[in-house]
């Protein structure tokens, strides 16, 4: 039962919870099927809890750990892999029940923990990268890997039974719905939940997310529990490897179209190169209307494929909005290895294709053209040109 723990390897279990109600991840990211926080704990000589749950789940979490208890234990050590509080919302209660518990963290963890729940020093036991924790038949070793996604993430290795809980990375959105390991659950379903995490969240880290799999590269892992998402114990490379393909922004063949459209004109003419993309071969052409699809979802299917077209009306003589918006997030992200095309449109006055093509000079992209800009609607000669820059994108491929 999802209700109680669950058995991961001899004396580890899974103790996490689904959350079905938060319609925002971040205040920002839409959950249409929901998340789970996976907190995990293990029953040695001395009883290791490994990061918390968000604060409103906490009856069902302290049940969890009850069950585990045995009448004579308490919780001695609390580990913190990341202190986002979705992970460290229930330490406060989790300290005023059990007031001996240490609270295991690294050094920049320490701000943290005083700034959100005001706990002092005394309770903080502080380690460093590749320091060990004796728990009696166990050991744990901790491994830091900062800016993945926060500065003081870390992931925490138990030594016998070779699992690595590995905070954020390599998680996903989506509750557990009765499967809670790689081998119970429908895997391209979490997989593209992994890459919109990955793609919404982790994204700009990709460089520092190179740096954490380089230190682990020698590690044996048999399992990994991330703190969001899938128990991967059947194949624990399936997800590294996919998390390697991201941060290096490797990508598959396809193209991404997202088009800002006032009065239709602008979708006219991504469209036209849809179609053009279509009879050179290209069949797997993904558009996207960004004042209707949320840019959670734009996001992770600009990560997934190779070519990218960006197509805006002007509006106040500078990019619509929303794909102002997009543009911001690209250079947050530091986009890079795409094949990337530009268009748009305006009336009265231009601006928004000069602000497009800014953006395709500073990124490290192969910019593909013709840039087409149509005044009012498109022209005869305006859809030559689109269908011109369909073919070299897919040439570019």
């Amino acid at each position: 039962m999802m209700s109680k723990p669950v058995s991961i390897s001899e004396d580890v279990y899974w103790i996490g919870v689904n959350d079905l109600e938060t319609e925002l991840f971040e205040g920002i990211w839409p959950l249409p099927h929901g998340v789970c926080y996976n907190s995990y704990i293990i029953d040695d000589e001395r009883v290791a809890v490994i990061d918390t749950v968000k604060k409103g789940f906490l009856p069902l979490f302290i049940d969890k750990i009850t069950d585990i208890l045995k009448k004579e234990k308490t919780v001695d050590y609390l580990i913190v892999n990341h202190m986002e509080p979705d992970h460290s919302g229930s330490m406060k209660i989790l300290q005023r029940l059990f007031p001996d518990m240490r609270i295991i963290g690294n050094k920049k963890t320490v701000d943290f923990i005083k700034g959100f729940y005001g706990i002092d020093d005394k309770k903080i036991q502080v380690v460093d990268d590749g320091d060990t924790l004796e728990l009696g038949k166990y050991t744990l070793k901790f491994y830091l890997t900062p800016m993945v996604h926060w500065p003081e993430t870390m992931m925490t290795y138990e030594v016998k039974n070779q699992v690595l809980f590995s905070g954020d990375a390599f998680g996903g959105f989506g509750t557990l719905n009765g499967g809670v390991f790689d081998d119970e659950v429908n895997l391209d379903y979490f997989e593209n939940e992994i890459l919109r995490y990955y793609s919404n969240i982790v994204a700009k880290y990709s460089a520092m997310v190179q740096k954490a799999l380089t230190k682990l590269q020698d590690v044996p892992i048999k399992v990994i529990a991330a703190t969001h998402g899938p128990i991967f114990r059947k194949d624990p490379s399936y997800i590294v490897n996919l998390y390697d393909k991201w941060s290096r922004q490797e990508t598959e063949k396809g193209v991404v179209i997202v088009y800002a459209s006032m009065y239709g004109n602008t979708q006219i003419m991504a469209e036209s190169i849809a179609r053009s993309l279509a009879q050179e071969g290209v069949d797997t052409i993904r558009i996207h209307n960004i004042s209707r699809s949320h840019l959670s979802f734009v996001l992770t299917d600009i990560w997934r494929f190779r070519g990218l077209i960006l197509g805006s009306c002007t509006y106040n003589t500078k990019l619509f909005p929303p794909m102002d918006m997009l543009i911001r997030t690209l250079d947050n992200d530091k986009l890079k290895n795409r094949v990337l095309g530009i268009f748009g449109s305006y009336s009265w006055s231009g601006g928004a294709v000069k602000a497009l093509e800014e953006f395709a000079e500073r990124c490290l992209n192969d910019f593909v053209k013709p840039v087409v800009e149509a005044k009012f609607s498109p022209s005869d000669e305006d859809m030559e040109q689109l269908i011109q820059l369909g073919r070299n994108i897919a040439k570019a491929l």
